[in-house]
């Protein structure tokens, strides 16, 4: 795809809300709304909050394969990235992506038990626009 770093990172960028999709232990696809990446490094790394004791977590410990999803839904385009996620629980990790007011989801601040990161690496992708799909790998 052409310029899928571009393309995919607007898109991405511009959206309030991603999906993150993994695999639960009975090998069904599941799917979840997440707020968007808090920070990304190109198309390849996205870093995601969430809480520690959510099913999510639970499942990427044992599967760590997943999809993000971002969808236009003016523009009916989207893009889904398949990748691995790392559950990251440091401190710095907890630091580098905390925001003012996240302590309406984890009361006890940046130290909470309940607040993790997810940290996920893509190593492919699809982008669907215009009645067209395009594959396309990530370096």
């Amino acid at each position: 795809m052409k310029d899928a770093q571009k393309t995919v990172g607007l898109l991405a960028d511009k959206q309030k809300f991603c999906y993150i999709t993994y695999v639960d232990e009975d090998g069904f696809p599941q799917t979840r709304a997440m707020l968007k990446p808090r920070e990304r490094e190109g198309i390849k790394t996205f870093y995601l909050s969430t809480n520690t004791s959510s099913n999510k977590v639970k499942f990427l410990f044992k599967n760590n394969k997943a999809s993000l999803y971002f969808v236009d839904g003016r523009f009916y385009r989207g893009a889904c990235l398949s990748g691995t996620v790392e559950v990251l629980q440091t401190e710095e990790a907890k630091k580098r992506i905390w925001r003012m007011g996240d302590t309406m989801y984890y009361p006890k601040g940046v130290s909470d038990p309940d607040y993790c990161v997810l940290k996920f690496t893509a190593v492919k992708g699809r982008y669907y626009s215009g009645f067209k799909n395009e594959d396309f790998d990530i370096d």
